[in-house]
């Protein structure tokens, strides 16, 4: 394949590693809605970006941003009643033992300082997480990525294998004894980290292990695993960047699962492309951060961001995206779980709201992941007009996580797109 004379450039300008998807990458220069146009007109159905929650080029969030940035934006060592007044809209959003919190203006970030409270709050630095996660990709936060099948047995860090009905720890269980199975797991790296005197601060989670798959979780098993953490002496961190916001037909992933944690990270989809992230927990555990750690972000905490986030959750409102997130993302599934019994090669088909993955295999029998297929399958949608990626342990699940102004429309046109994808590849 041919690389273009733009591609050749990014890659002198960026570095070759910097990452595209796609076989042949999308030069994509326009958004709007749902959808995406690139420098042909070409319009693609944007199945991917958790960014724009509200779609991209929202007509109230660009004059939010407009207005705010030809008025006013500094730094947040001012007085401000627009920040204020989002800290405290957002806040009471959460569960009532949220009442705090902290902005920044990524992901990676508001990680970061989670983790801090956490090991301020315990005196320990251990941390508990998936084998196979993505919570960020500094130095600390990067420590807990993609751990695999050999995950690190000294240091900060431990891993779990991440809870599956698909591909459980053991067969033949109910699911009540998977959940006991999967929570042993978890005691056992808690166990591990105290011996070695690390001592145990958190259990980070995504709150629907987006990044694996992601999985159907047996039941129960979130509930137990946080009174496990709380027994042991630690917090629960919940991940929401991409499960907060809506995204599962809930405001919060962790109300879908049915936990309550310590501390709610949430980032990419509060200021709908512009950079925003918050931490956010019981007010003394904020209190106890700042006094120790003096926490300050140049561009966090700004009017800007104010302005932005109140016009996200004002459109996420208006539009009543969760409601609509619930309905359009659970017809869509229950259509790709027909499909998953039509063909071999589908091994599982489950969402969350607007966030789906339909598990590739070589066979339903064998359950062996086939990543090759995945691809090539995601490259196929790209030439049909839909943009989809793919996740998992094995990035053999392709993942379907479009703005939250995805319509019944756009789903249906999908769906025959898939089906003539499948056809095309497999009869």
């Amino acid at each position: 394949m041919g690389t273009s004379a733009l591609q050749r450039r990014r890659d002198q300008a960026l570095g070759s590693g910097a990452e595209l998807f796609y076989d042949k990458p999308l030069e994509i220069v326009r958004g709007e809605g749902a959808y995406l146009f690139d420098r042909d007109g070409r319009r693609y159905v944007d199945m991917y970006n958790n960014v724009p929650v509200v779609g991209h080029a929202n007509q109230a969030v660009v004059e939010a941003m407009a207005e705010q940035q030809a008025t006013l934006n500094t730094h947040s060592r001012y007085l401000h009643e627009g920040i204020v007044a989002f800290a405290e809209r957002l806040t009471s959003l959460y569960h009532d033992g949220i009442e705090s919190v902290v902005f920044g203006c990524s992901g990676t970030e508001a990680v970061e300082v989670a983790i801090q409270m956490a090991r301020l709050a315990t005196g320990n630095r251990g941390l508990v997480c998936t084998d196979a996660t993505y919570h960020g990709n500094s130095e600390l936060v990067g420590s807990m990525s993609y751990l695999g099948d050999n995950p690190p047995q000294s240091g900060d860090v431990r891993a779990f294998p991440f809870p599956e009905l698909y591909r459980p720890l053991e067969e033949g269980l109910s699911e009540d004894e998977l959940s006991d199975a999967y929570v042993a797991r978890v005691a056992a790296a808690i166990a591990s980290l105290k011996a070695e005197g690390t001592g145990f601060a958190a259990l980070v989670m995504c709150s629907i292990f987006a990044n694996e798959g992601p999985p159907e979780i047996p039941a129960g098993f979130m509930a137990k695993v946080t009174e496990l953490a709380h027994r042991e002496g630690g917090l629960v961190i919940a991940d929401e960047v991409q499960s907060g916001y809506g995204r599962t037909g809930c405001w919060w992933g962790y109300e879908k699962t049915d936990f309550l944690p310590d501390i709610v990270v949430t980032g990419k989809p509060m200021g709908n492309g512009l950079p925003i992230s918050a931490t956010a927990a019981k007010k003394d555990l904020v209190d106890a951060f700042r006094a120790e750690k003096d926490y300050f972000n140049t561009c966090a905490a700004s009017p800007l961001q104010a302005a932005v986030g109140m016009a996200v959750l004002d459109e996420i409102e208006r539009l009543d995206l969760v409601r609509h997130a619930a309905d359009v993302g659970d017809r869509l599934t229950r259509k790709l779980k027909d499909r998953a019994a039509d063909y071999d090669v589908i091994g599982d088909a489950r969402g969350y709201g607007l966030f789906l993955g339909v598990e590739m295999v070589k066979d339903s029998a064998s359950k062996k992941p086939d990543m090759d297929l995945t691809l090539a399958l995601s490259d196929r949608l790209k030439d049909k007009g839909f943009l989809t990626s793919y996740s998992g342990k094995y990035n053999n699940v392709l993942k379907i996580r479009p703005p939250l102004v995805f319509s019944h429309e756009d789903a249906d046109a999908f769906l025959a797109a898939f089906d003539k994808c499948m056809g095309e590849m497999h009869g």
